[in-house]
C-alpha cells in the first residue's frame, strides 16, 4: 500500500473514530489552547455533572453544556506548561483526581502532543 493511500485510510479511521459516541469522563472536561504570546500550552479543567443521557450538564445550572454556548463557563482548575509531558505529569502524577476513564487520558495525550506542536511551528491549534 503506498503513502497516500495509508493516509487517507487513517483519515478516514480517525474521523470515523472522532464521531462515535464517548461516555464522558465524571470527573469534568478540559479545554486546551495554545497561547502564542506568552509560549505556553494551557489546559482548563472543567467540572459537569452527566444525566442518565450521558449529556454533560452544568454543575450550577444543571443544564446540558452546549459546544456553540455563548455563556463562558469559570474552569475549576488551569494549568499550563510548554510541553505535552510536562502538562501531562501535571495532571496524571500532581492531580490525579481529574481523570477517571482510559480513553480521556489517552485523548488528552493526544490533544496535547497536537498542541506541543502548534505552538512550536506557531501555527493555530484546534481540538478535536
Amino acid at each position: 500500500m503506498d503513502s497516500k493511500n495509508s493516509f487517507e485510510e487513517k483519515t478516514m479511521i480517525d474521523n470515523n473514530l472522532s464521531n462515535r459516541y464517548i461516555d464522558l469522563d465524571p470527573n469534568g472536561y478540559f479545554i486546551i489552547k495554545v497561547d502564542l504570546e506568552e509560549n505556553k500550552i494551557i489546559l482548563e479543567h472543567f467540572l459537569n455533572n452527566i444525566n442518565d443521557d450521558g449529556y454533560a450538564l452544568d454543575p450550577e445550572t444543571n443544564e446540558p453544556i452546549k459546544c456553540d454556548s455563548k455563556n463562558k463557563r469559570v474552569s475549576n482548575e488551569v494549568f499550563k506548561g510548554i510541553s505535552a509531558k510536562q502538562l501531562g505529569i501535571m495532571i496524571t502524577e500532581e492531580r490525579n483526581d481529574l481523570i477517571t476513564r482510559y480513553d480521556h487520558a489517552l485523548y488528552l495525550g493526544r490533544e496535547l502532543q497536537k498542541a506541543e506542536e502548534c505552538l512550536y511551528k506557531r501555527s493555530p491549534y484546534i481540538q478535536d
